[in-house]
């Protein structure tokens, strides 16, 4: 919107417009975390307007993900806005900012894609150099904060912070999307639907006719299983120690289930012997890096794949005998997927809106904002696959 200037009239013949004033910082309701494990805090913050190629979104929907929790649980950066997993509305913009204007829908992005760096020209890699994965709290442009109480910084999450009802994020942070597309479905596309789906397809690059083993079946193990499905593996073996996961994951491809607690033997050995040597593909979903032994352990020797996909809660190292490689398999970890998200990240949109993949069915539990404790709780509890919290209107 612009302005006429004070001294022009409406019929004058040479009136002078002005452009809109600058956005000013805004106050917001937020869920902030104040330690490792405590209820988050619902508190009136401060939102800075957007620096330089920075936009400041109003967050519609935002979902839950296991690596909040995670982070959630020991991070040792407080007080802090957690959340990634988002849709919203571009409030304002910053200086600099071409690709979106007020008004437009987008997704958050919790590593994004400068376009210019050596990864992001590559071809080769999502991993941007610029605005990767963000871990110290604070904005990738300038390394501080948008979010203030009283004056005090309140810091960031992956650069992302959607626990609140406004938020800012690097213009190459966010995904411009159509405004036919749902927020309240879209918003998993963010985060873990995305990141499954990439596995199975562009990380793993599953074969028809294989054999697909999955370790863990939340969100993202159902997402590599409909990634699975859709390339035509012949067998998607589920294992989880939850045996109500089943019937649902049945829905996303799963043909086999295995809960370890049930079995005799080692659930690898349990594999190998249904597989003939070993699964084709095998992931892990569940961010347990002893299970990415396991699931490397549950390959087949010579061709192999296992992919990891999960963030640890403990023990970030991984352990695994040398033999396991030097016999052919091959140990592939996966970001987003390996998607670069400003490029691709589109066609899942696309996907969705032509119904050929599931998003509707992870969510279980809808939300208001004032609720995300517990989502918070259904998430610890396992009782959930995704709870989408709902800002207020």
């Amino acid at each position: 919107m612009e302005f006429l200037h004070p001294s022009s009239s409406i019929s004058g013949s040479k009136c002078r417009l002005l452009p809109s004033p600058p956005p000013i910082s805004s106050p917001a309701e937020a869920a902030v975390a104040y330690g490792a494990g405590e209820a988050l805090v619902m508190e009136e913050v401060e939102v800075s307007p957007p620096e330089p190629m920075e936009i400041r979104v109003k967050v519609v929907c935002t979902s839950l993900c296991r690596s909040d929790i995670t982070a959630w649980s020991q991070a040792p950066i407080f007080p802090r806005i957690f959340g990634h997993e988002a849709s919203g509305i571009v409030e304002s913009v910053g200086e600099g900012v071409t690709e979106f204007e007020e008004g437009d829908h987008v997704l958050t992005l919790f590593t994004g894609e400068c376009m210019k760096c050596r990864h992001c020209t590559s071809g080769k890699s999502n991993i941007c150099q610029e605005l990767g994965l963000e871990r110290k709290g604070v904005m990738h442009s300038d390394q501080k904060t948008r979010f203030s109480i009283k004056g005090k910084p309140i810091y960031h999450y992956c650069a992302v912070s959607s626990f609140s009802e406004y938020t800012v994020v690097h213009s190459g942070c966010a995904l411009k999307v159509s405004s036919l597309a749902p927020l309240d479905k879209i918003c998993l596309l963010s985060c873990g639907v995305s990141a499954g789906l990439g596995a199975a397809w562009n990380v793993a690059d599953i074969t028809e006719g294989s054999t697909v083993a999955i370790f863990g079946l939340g969100t993202v193990g159902l997402s590599v299983a409909q990634g699975a499905k859709q390339r035509g593996a012949s067998r998607i073996i589920g294992v989880d120690i939850n045996s109500e996961k089943l019937e649902k994951a049945k829905a996303f491809g799963i043909t086999e289930f295995i809960n370890p607690h049930d079995c005799n033997e080692p659930v690898q050995q349990v594999i190998k012997r249904m597989t003939d040597g070993g699964a084709d593909y095998s992931f892990e979903c569940i961010g347990d890096t002893g299970m990415v032994t396991t699931a490397l352990q549950s390959c087949c020797d010579g061709w192999g794949v296992t992919v990891t996909l999960g963030v640890p809660k403990v023990n970030p190292e991984i352990s695994a005998h040398y033999g396991l490689l030097l016999s052919g398999r091959t140990l592939r970890g996966s970001l987003y997927g390996g998607w670069r998200p400003k490029s691709d990240l589109h066609s899942l949109v696309d996907m969705y809106m032509r119904k050929e993949i599931q998003i509707d069915e992870l969510i279980t539990h809808n939300l208001p904002f004032e609720d995300i404790n517990k989502a918070f709780d259904l998430m610890v509890d396992g009782k959930c696959l995704r709870c989408v919290i709902h800002m207020p209107k």
